[in-house]
């Protein structure tokens, strides 16, 4: 798991928590619960209403996925399919199908199969290259939701803060409840501005970004079984591969031997 968007977010409340208790002020100031219902609650709804339903399940799967999905470096990838390329080279590729179970990455496994199956190297490729573009589609859609999210919650603050407001100029005949209404009218704009730029954006930005990582190995992964298939050399496709690799991303022995 890649913990930068849990230490990000945690790091980025903590820095508004501690600030506001220096200030003299306390946190249960601003966890209330109706300003935290209608800010949340209706950024979803809002969110909802511009998309499909299946969309914000996929929202929901990719956010857990930004914060929870066990991220495999590249280079282990790499040293995987030169193993599995060497034993295609000595062995064949059919005895690829008894060690595919040991195999972690899904979308390799898939490859492999396909391969095994005798598939077509062209049709293999295209079959492989359009599942890439599909994940790229839908991880867009997934980081626009985000995004979007971001963009609503400040103005459904701002609607929490106005009820909140007109809610205390009706109690002008109690002076002594103004200043607590008034304050408390704005904890709706702040949670607004705090879970649009702590949160939604960042983690949008954050599906992006392991968007792009993810089809960078799918890709990898391509390139790999179709020299596999072709029956390339092991050290060649170890080369291939390493020059697709994003710099800095070498293997520790690349590194050394540099």
């Amino acid at each position: 798991m890649d913990p930068a968007s849990i230490i990000g977010i945690v790091a980025a409340f903590g820095a508004v928590f501690t600030l506001l208790i220096l200030e003299g002020g306390s946190i249960g100031e601003i966890l209330l619960p109706a300003p935290l219902i209608l800010v949340f609650g209706g950024t979803l709804g809002v969110a909802l209403a511009g998309g499909l339903l299946k969309d914000m399940t996929g929202m929901f799967a990719s956010l857990k996925g930004a914060l929870l999905t066990k991220i495999q470096p590249p280079d282990a990838l790499l040293d995987d399919i030169v193993k599995l390329a060497e034993k295609a080279r000595r062995e064949g590729l059919l005895a690829l199908e008894d060690g595919m179970k040991d195999v972690e990455n899904e979308f390799l496994r898939k490859g492999l199969q396909l391969a095994v199956d005798g598939t077509d190297q062209d049709e293999l490729q295209d079959i492989l290259e359009a599942e890439v573009e599909a994940k790229r589609k839908q991880d867009k859609v997934n980081a626009k939701i985000l995004a979007d999210m971001g963009a609503y919650a400040p103005t459904v603050g701002i609607v929490g803060t106005t009820l909140g407001l007109i809610n205390a100029l009706s109690k002008l005949d109690q002076p002594e409840l103004l200043g607590h209404l008034i304050a408390a009218a704005f904890v709706a704009t702040l949670w607004g501005l705090l879970s649009a730029n702590l949160m939604w954006l960042p983690l949008s930005a954050k599906v992006k970004r392991l968007s792009e990582y993810e089809a960078t190995q799918m890709e990898l992964v391509i390139a790999g079984i179709v020299n596999i298939q072709s029956g390339a050399n092991p050290r060649l496709v170890g080369q291939k591969l390493r020059s697709m690799l994003p710099p800095g991303t070498a293997p520790a022995e690349d590194k050394k031997a540099a």
